[in-house]
């Protein structure tokens, strides 16, 4: 049981030219993890993605983390039946020599290569892969057939925002989707709420709709969005100023009575006691 082979390519992600991004959009590295298991003649192979990042990471990935997955030990990325690989493992591989804390982009070459690992473990074991989560996870008692999901999306459109926007989330919704996120904070509140009148029609009402402002707000226009956005009853209210803006997102919380969500960004953690000086 090993990794044969890790290939990595960069590709763009932007629907339109992003204007705020040097380059005009933006880019992310898909990866595939090839194993010595084979099924109907091929190769098990794992896919994923840096889903996290703004941009690619393949110099990470081909330079450092790629060649210590593939100089590893069969033994220190199999699991203890030696039947499968073992994503925990192979992530003490990766991580092999890297300093400790300050994990900046690298968690993004990591989650891709983490991910890829996951989808050909889940491959070997024939296995849904939640399965294969709740078994190496939560243990057996973890019983239900299904997975909650939701569709992201809702991006802005260069012209006729709100129609399009309204065709995409019908799409989503006749795929079965009955919850989905679209994005906000990209324009002004007043289009926004637009946005959200539209998109939640479609989805039987705002409790089944998720926003995310992707950090767009400042502490003034935080509170703000949050003001207009409280009557909604909104699913949740997602990355709304700067991650390390911790007093406004606080201000956010306490006058924000639906959940929000944040934290995607915070690579690592401190913690830290102001002290007053004597």
């Amino acid at each position: 049981m090993r990794i044969v082979d890790i290939r990595e390519l960069s590709v763009p992600i932007s629907r339109y030219a992003d204007p705020s991004v040097p380059s005009g959009g933006l880019t992310t590295s898909m990866v595939a993890v090839i194993t010595d298991v084979a099924r109907d003649g091929k190769p098990v192979v794992g896919y994923g993605f840096a889903s996290i990042g703004r941009f690619a990471q393949g110099g990470l990935i081909r330079e450092r983390f790629a060649p210590r997955l593939l100089a590893a030990r069969d033994i220190d990325v199999m699991d203890e039946a030696g039947t499968n690989l073992d994503p925990f493992r192979a992530w003490k591989v990766m991580m092999t020599g890297e300093k400790p804390g300050g994990h900046g982009e690298r968690c993004v070459a990591i989650g891709a290569l983490d991910m890829a690992l996951w989808d050909a473990a889940a491959k070997i074991a024939h296995l849904p892969l939640f399965r294969l989560l709740a078994d190496r996870t939560a243990g057996p008692e973890v019983t239900s057939p299904t997975v909650s999901v939701y569709a992201g999306g809702g991006y802005y459109y260069p012209t006729d925002d709100v129609a399009l926007l309204s065709d995409e989330v019908r799409r989503l919704s006749d795929l079965g989707y009955r919850r989905a996120k679209i994005k906000i904070g990209g324009a002004l509140l007043a289009q926004d709420l637009k946005r959200i009148d539209a998109a939640a029609r479609l989805l039987d009402g705002p409790k089944h709709l998720a926003v995310d402002a992707i950090y767009s707000y400042t502490p003034a226009s935080s509170i703000e969005a949050a003001d207009a956005l409280a009557p909604l009853g909104l699913w949740w209210f997602e990355d709304i100023c700067d991650p390390l803006d911790f007093e406004t997102l606080a201000a956010v919380a306490r006058r924000y009575p639906a959940p929000i969500a944040a934290g995607e960004a915070l690579f690592s953690t401190c913690v830290y006691r102001k002290f007053d000086s004597a």
